[in-house]
């Protein structure tokens, strides 16, 4: 069954995904790019998520946790301990040692999971890429290179003082032994497009037969037959003119570091066929889960984080409908009082965001100094060109009468028009009483909604949620999945 693991893909690979199960594995990992954390999501207010920050501040920290990892690398043994340690010997010990001491053993782990015939692409920028490629070929071999993909994307060009402006990412494409790559190409438009490309005479022959005379190098000429090319298509190679995802794009969430379906799409064509099953070990905002699903493939996603697994889960939702919740599993979520509890306890930040993921609302990352009292927010329409919001407060310990005046305050102060108390213990008859003097909010349809609502984790795990007017805005929604694709439809052969 198709399954989301919460948790470190290290600990999920190890102890969840069998040895030579997988076809093909698409990771674009956390990378650091000027001291930013660029994999994080973007909240609303611009801000980044406190539980990712936590469950990646450590990735490229030298300390005695990475120095810990890299030995365990360096006695394994092979190839891949003789790479880090000459990593370190040309690095020292810093922090993209440590970064690469965290990949090492993923990648490992990577290889072992893949079948035979199966691919891995690894997205990356040039911060890292070129220790990531002398780390590939450590635990691949380099006899399984197969292409370094360009993906380059158009933009505002500017002109720099110092160098020229980056636009392209790299993918680097590793088979494990065989390489069940078979040949890549998009059709033609039509004849006419592929003349003009061409940009050569057409021509007929004795059998009636129309050609154009194409360079095949060394200074010769060769035939190509119209309609044998219209039937191959064009053929793809290793650099990929692909649009990034802009603020006008149909398919855009709202998250800094989300890739084009596109993108992604093409690389599950190329390197896997129905059924087949596809990884993302970092699988963020769900990209690779969504054409995945759209493509007929199976497949696996993993993240540190509850906050990426609530946006994935909205979605597959937004794409495919109520039913596709009934296709696939999700492993490591609380789901039970206990184990809301447990996770509380062990980690308050990703509480939170889990808890606010049941009601379709986004964690709040609130700056030094700012005023407190908003643990999340979720966006309503219910009438035209007008947002409206629910402040969320998220309470992990005991509660009282005093957290419910707090956030009737939080409402007046944010203009916001319902405000909710999410707890792990049941509210008592003072924060009842509280809440319902709040009175309520009523809709331009004349209905109403009590304006401060307590729910607790109890009821959101029994199916109970916020009592609000639809619809939820809070993500923007994915495309749904019966839309015509944004390109035609490319070619294996």
């Amino acid at each position: 069954m198709n399954t989301l693991y919460y948790g470190d893909n290290l600990d999920i690979l190890r102890r969840y995904i069998k040895d030579e199960t997988v076809d093909l594995v698409y990771l674009d990992p956390p990378f650091k790019s000027n001291q930013d954390y660029n994999v994080l999501f973007a909240e609303q207010n611009g801000s980044r998520s406190a539980a990712q920050i936590k469950a990646f501040e450590d990735t490229w920290e030298w300390n005695e946790e990475s120095a810990r990892v890299y030995q365990e690398i360096v006695e394994g043994g092979g190839r891949v301990s003789q790479a880090m340690q000459a990593f370190r010997r040309f690095l020292g010990d810093n922090d993209m040692l440590a970064y690469l001491a965290m990949m090492a053993p993923r990648l490992v782990e990577l290889r072992r999971v893949l079948r035979p015939t199966g691919s891995i692409y690894l997205h990356c920028d040039p911060t890292a890429s070129h220790y990531l490629k002398v780390l590939m070929d450590a635990v691949f071999g380099p006899g399984q290179f197969r292409n370094e993909i360009v993906w380059h994307y158009s933009g505002w060009n500017k002109i720099l003082d110092r160098q020229f402006e980056s636009r392209h990412d790299t993918i680097f494409f590793y088979s494990k032994q065989e390489n069940s790559f078979s040949g890549y190409a998009i059709p033609w438009e039509n004849e006419q497009e592929y003349i003009k490309i061409r940009k050569q005479k057409v021509h007929s022959d004795e059998e009636g037969r129309r050609f154009v005379l194409s360079d095949a190098g060394g200074g010769k000429r060769v035939r190509r037959y119209i309609d044998e090319a219209m039937e191959l298509g064009s053929p793809v190679d290793d650099v990929w003119d692909i649009d990034k995802i802009n603020n006008s794009s149909k398919e855009r969430l709202g998250y800094p570091t989300q890739k084009p379906e596109a993108l992604v799409e093409r690389i599950i064509k190329a390197s896997s066929k129905e059924g087949n099953t596809v990884l993302d070990p970092f699988c963020g905002c769900g990209t690779t889960i969504a054409a995945a699903e759209r493509l007929k493939r199976s497949w696996i996603g993993i993240d540190i984080t509850h906050l990426a697994i609530g946006l994935i889960k909205h979605r597959l939702w937004d794409a495919f409908g109520d039913g596709i919740t009934q296709t696939y599993q999700t492993i490591g979520e609380p789901t039970s009082l206990p184990d809301a509890t447990t996770l509380a306890a062990e980690d308050p930040y990703q509480f939170q965001s889990w808890a606010l993921g049941l009601v379709g609302a986004r964690s709040v990352e609130q700056k030094k100094g700012a005023d407190k009292g908003i643990d999340g927010r979720l966006y309503f329409h219910d009438e035209p060109k007008s947002t409206k919001q629910i402040i969320f407060s998220v309470k992990a310990g005991h509660t009282n009468v005093a957290h419910v005046r707090d956030l009737r305050g939080v409402i007046d102060r944010e203009k916001a028009q319902i405000g909710v108390l999410i707890s792990l213990e049941l509210p008592t008859q003072p924060m009842r009483a509280e809440a319902a003097s709040a009175g309520f909010y009523k809709a331009p349809w004349d209905k109403d909604y009590p304006r401060l609502q307590l729910l607790t984790i109890a009821d959101l795990l029994s199916g109970k949620t916020v009592d609000f007017p639809r619809e939820n805005v809070t993500f923007k929604k994915a495309p749904k999945a019966t839309e015509p694709p944004a390109q035609n439809e490319e070619l294996q052969f």
